[in-house]
């Protein structure tokens, strides 16, 4: 949704707005818990990352499909309904593809319902957008946090491990970095990739004087 005065943003800017401009996880800072928890390693943090983009773009292309007849006074227990719903869809697929993955991602996978990005989308943008608009940003944010969850993981797997993908990269000599796998490695590893991450945007130059940027968009 754009505001007044502001260029209405092309599909294109739709999609890459949650790769880098809003990011959900190196920019607006949401679903910290499970970027925190699952990013032990890349495969966990890949397949949490597809998990939340699965139920992000499915729950808000439905969500503007119905946005005109669902009433407002019940809006919000409508979007936890729909989004409860693929949660259970991807709870149960994980189960059934892979039961080690499932208990990796443990209670996360149903987190998912009560995830703010998701909710933040729902509410913020395919309430008030039509399916492609809706359906383009939120495949956007999910690929933008699985991006971030990555980061993470492959980091803290690399360090922690000495492995990549369950892939040994170092040989049998190396001295894995224990605090990487322990809660403090993750908060670690996510302030240095803040740092670099602002750092990037910081370099970025500015749009040129009297060029419209559309970067309006509301967010929760």
């Amino acid at each position: 949704m754009s505001l007044p005065g502001q260029a209405v943003p092309s599909l294109m800017e739709e999609f890459l707005e949650g790769i880098w401009k809003q990011n959900p996880v190196f920019v607006m800072v949401l679903g910290m818990c499970p970027t925190l928890a699952v990013t032990v390693s890349a495969m966990n943090a890949v397949s949490m990352g597809l998990a939340t983009a699965f139920v992000l773009v499915t729950s808000c292309l439905l969500i503007s499909l119905v946005r005109n007849i669902v009433p407002s006074e019940v809006r919000i227990a409508t979007y936890i309904l729909i989004i409860a719903t693929f949660v259970t869809v991807v709870d149960y697929a994980i189960q059934a593809i892979s039961l080690a993955m499932y208990d990796a991602l443990g209670a996360f996978i149903q987190l998912i319902v009560v995830n703010c990005i998701i909710l933040g989308r729902a509410e913020a943008h395919a309430a008030k957008n039509p399916p492609m608009k809706a359906t383009i940003n939120a495949v956007g944010m999910g690929i933008g946090f699985t991006i971030g969850l990555f980061a993470l993981g492959s980091v803290r797997e690399i360090f922690g491990a000495g492995k990549l993908f369950g892939i040994s990269l170092f040989g049998p000599d190396f001295q894995p970095w224990v605090v990487m796998v322990l809660p403090p490695g993750g908060f670690f590893v996510l302030g240095g990739w803040l740092l670099l991450f602002n750092w990037l945007k910081s370099r970025t130059p500015p749009a040129p004087a009297g060029v419209k940027v559309s970067e309006g968009h509301a967010h929760v």
